[in-house]
């Protein structure tokens, strides 16, 4: 399943991609970010769709933008003006989209599983996973770990504290695949309701001071209030007393350490306002490689592999 959804170029979460095939997408993204200009156009008039049934404004405009540098046309999908309103399976809609000449599409939705079911049914058209429930969000994962690697200058042995709302985010599981074979020594910190045992088993948990002192960098993950089945804070005031990153406890890291944040960002809940363009912050850094990287990952997409 893994090789065949390689050689096609879907990308459903990070732990199908070895090493060497996230330093090559790496490699792409740093070329095209060193010079843009060489890149735009490259796939004019080829079709790319973003199907998104989940609210989102960096993904979403992230992808268009990367998509429209690479001059391809771009056709928006939600789920009010889909077909799937109708009864229409999404099967059928990754068919037709293919049958009309879409290349890739990009998808966001609540489900989890859905887009390796869909890849493994070979839909005649590359998946991007934008954001999959509680799954994984692989190209945020590779816009983190890749402004790491270029602020670092490696990946191996760095200290990564993963903070906050680990049970309902995406985001860290993408992360902490990708971390990992790297070889880096990521660590999870959060509320006690917020814990995911299933994470624990493989990355070790610390009270947020002790994750804090050790950390080469924190990645401070958003409350996800819309994934709560029951009340899991008292108040955005109390989370903050006791996990928001403040400069209190910013100063508790190494000196060289740096925050990233893969929005959107609560000011004065997880982080403090001050704290988010702080010049050890990388959280707009963040959002301008999304877009390098997401450009390597369509490429990939087209081409069925780097």
């Amino acid at each position: 399943m893994i090789e065949t959804r390689t050689r096609t170029g879907h990308l459903i979460d990070t732990d199908q991609l070895s090493r060497e095939e996230m330093e090559a997408l790496f490699e792409r993204a740093g070329a095209i970010r060193r010079s843009p200009d060489s890149h735009r156009g490259r796939y004019e008039g080829r079709f790319a769709a973003n199907l998104f049934f989940e609210p989102s404004t960096r993904t979403r405009l992230s992808f268009e933008v990367a998509e429209r540098k690479l001059g391809m046309e771009v056709l928006r999908l939600d789920e009010g003006s889909s077909s799937s309103v109708k009864g229409e399976s999404f099967y059928d809609t990754l068919r037709t989209l293919s049958s009309v000449g879409v290349e890739v599409a990009v998808i966001r939705h609540t489900g989890g599983g859905l887009l390796a079911e869909m890849a493994g049914r070979s839909p005649g058209i590359a998946l991007v996973n934008g954001g999959e429930g509680e799954g994984g969000h692989p190209t945020q994962a590779l816009l983190d770990l890749f402004t790491l690697h270029r602020h670092f200058g490696t990946l191996s042995g760095l200290r990564v504290a993963i903070v906050g709302d680990l049970r309902h985010s995406r985001v860290a599981r993408s992360n902490l695949q990708a971390l990992r074979e790297f070889g880096a020594r990521p660590v999870l910190s959060g509320p006690e309701p917020m814990r995911d045992p299933a994470l624990e088993k493989d990355f070790p948990y610390l009270p947020m001071d002790e994750a804090l002192r050790q950390a080469d960098a924190v990645m401070m993950l958003r409350i996800q209030l819309e994934r709560h089945r029951e009340k899991l804070i008292t108040s955005p005031a109390d989370y903050r007393r006791q996990f928001g990153l403040t400069p209190e406890r910013l100063e508790r890291m190494p000196a060289h350490g740096v925050i990233l944040h893969p929005g959107p960002v609560n000011r004065g809940v997880e982080i403090d306002g001050e704290l988010v363009e702080h010049p050890r912050s990388k959280i707009f850094e963040q959002m301008e490689n999304g877009v390098w990287i997401r450009m390597a990952v369509l490429e990939r997409a087209i081409e069925g592999g780097l």
